[in-house]
């Protein structure tokens, strides 16, 4: 059995940092964890501009520990009326690494996203000539459709006809929750991949009723079915480099989460690599973590592997109730529980 699994330095290929104190409070346990994250641009409000960008860039920075080698990248919110011209000198300057398409509405401070992708055309052909991502919350937002099947409504009505039409187009979708998004994108090809998150690894949608209603395991995409918590499990530890990590690590305060009108996100960063490597373990799969973790997504992305290394090693570690005090108090994912990987560093 093995013990010990050291892999080469991973990064998040979605990640939520938020801004302001919650920020001060989270960026941190991404960092020590991760060596890059593509960051979420959906602040209040949201990041368009290239200023926007290079100014979230330096607050994140300047949030870190001393001596952190953290290297945040930046995503571009898409609205309807995107510039594809700024976007592509953002681009070539270094400030976006990506391009984050919102259906209007779909999840967290997307108020201001697409509402109709045909309006997109110059800016999808900026971005199939450059060779940008485009990075897709796959859900449609047709209040007429069950909230359990917007991700595999959009997979056909509006991801298929887009990788149609765009066939050179790099696109990641973000966060896939059912077994009809993992195998499309296992058969779409090599510009087509998608991000997992460890709680669509390991809840199915008993668990935000287990006992009562459970806010904290309430997240967009909504978890679903076991049915497809196991199609996207299979896909995760399938050795496939078109599925990598995405935590999509979204925190809010506690007092935000048990609301009357609760928010949607689950802060899994503390204990992400934790998390993931738990369902590896359990797959039998410990030998395609590095891949999934630390190669997939790099390769997909068109950047260096990381030089560095972290450890991980078997042993108990308990996850507390609570993260933070005050408005930046988090409920982590996991609270409360013992993972049976530990995090050396």
């Amino acid at each position: 059995m093995t013990e010990r699994l050291t892999i080469r330095r991973p990064d998040d290929w979605h990640v939520h940092l938020r801004d302001g104190d919650m920020l001060e409070a989270v960026a941190r346990y991404t960092a020590r964890q991760f060596a890059r994250a593509i960051v979420m641009p959906n602040l209040t409000p949201p990041v368009t501009s290239l200023a926007a960008a290079a100014a979230y860039r330096d607050r994140i920075l300047a949030a870190l520990p001393a001596g952190n080698r953290f290297t945040p990248l930046m995503t571009c919110y898409l609205t309807d009326g995107a510039d594809a011209d700024e976007i592509a000198r953002g681009h070539a300057e270094g400030v976006w690494t990506a391009c984050k398409l919102y259906p209007a509405h779909a999840t967290t401070n997307s108020a201001h996203g697409v509402t109709d992708i045909r309006a997109l055309t110059a800016v999808l052909e900026t971005l199939q000539r450059i060779g940008m991502p485009l990075l897709i919350h796959g859900e449609v937002t047709d209040r007429e459709i069950d909230i359990f099947d917007r991700e595999a409504v959009f997979v056909e009505r509006t991801l298929a006809p887009l990788v149609h039409d765009f066939p050179g187009l790099k696109i990641v979708l973000e966060h896939i929750t059912t077994a009809e998004a993992a195998d499309f994108v296992t058969a779409a090809g090599p510009n087509v991949a998608a991000t997992i998150t460890p709680q669509h690894l390991h809840l199915n949608r008993n668990a935000l009723f287990d006992g009562g209603l459970q806010p904290h395991a309430y997240c967009l995409p909504v978890i679903k079915r076991e049915r497809h918590r196991l199609a996207v499990r299979a896909a995760a530890v399938s050795g496939s480099p078109s599925f990598f990590l995405g935590t999509d690590s979204a925190p809010h305060g506690r007092a935000r989460k048990e609301a009357a009108c609760g928010c949607a996100g689950i802060f899994n960063a503390p204990y992400a690599l934790e998390s993931y490597l738990a369902v590896f373990d359990e797959e039998g799969a410990l030998d395609r973590f590095e891949g999934f973790a630390s190669e997939h997504g790099a390769r997909f992305y068109g950047l260096p592997l990381n030089e560095g290394t972290v450890t991980l090693e078997r042993g108990d570690v308990a996850v507390p109730e609570l993260i933070g005090a005050g408005d930046t108090a988090v409920v982590p994912f996991h609270a409360g529980q013992t993972l049976g990987w530990r995090f050396v560093g």
